[in-house]
């Protein structure tokens, strides 16, 4: 269990270890897309269009910055020795 708390930190952790609050509103938005998909599907509840379109436009840049962190160039730190 601890393993597991652990990596679920470190994936809402930016490269620093600091919490994202970039991860945290993707990780909700995508909760979000998933109720309303599973709730449409199963009990034929209905979200509009709309709102569900917004949903998804959140988690795909939330995941699109993201990822393109991976990839940017590091900022030199300055260390005093």
């Amino acid at each position: 269990m601890k393993n597991v708390l652990g990596y679920l930190k470190g994936i809402m952790s930016d490269s620093n270890g600091s919490p994202s609050s970039k991860r945290l509103v993707t990780l909700l938005a995508t909760i979000l897309v998933a109720v309303g998909y599973i709730a449409n599907l199963f009990w034929d509840y209905t979200v509009e269009q709309f709102m569900f379109e917004s949903m998804m436009y959140i988690v795909i840049a939330g995941l699109g910055i993201t990822g393109a962190e991976k990839f940017a160039p590091k900022k030199p730190t300055d260390s005093i020795e």
